[in-house]
């Protein structure tokens, strides 16, 4: 997979590897409350919290806690009001 460098909203999209089931998927950090995630067919297979739940699925929490630490650590940019792909400090 590789990274997505449109400059949508500031900042590409990385990508991340959930460290529970290892599904790679691409991740924007728009802000404290904006994910954008882009899933491909390989990501959905690995994903443990996919399997089963078919078109009710609505998101992985094990990713969502991933991005958190990622964003965290500085591994993902936050893009904020300062300015764009800024890493949050």
């Amino acid at each position: 997979m590789r990274a997505d460098n449109r400059l949508t909203d500031g900042a590409p999209m990385r990508p991340l590897a959930c460290e529970r089931c290892t599904a790679q998927v691409l991740v924007r950090k728009s802000s404290c409350q904006q994910t954008s995630v882009q899933w491909n067919g390989r990501a959905v297979a690995l994903c443990a919290e996919h399997e089963g739940a078919g078109a009710a699925f609505e998101g992985c929490g094990s990713l969502r806690d991933t991005i958190r630490e990622a964003t965290l650590r500085g591994t993902i940019a936050l893009v904020d009001e300062g300015g764009a792909g800024r890493q949050r400090t």
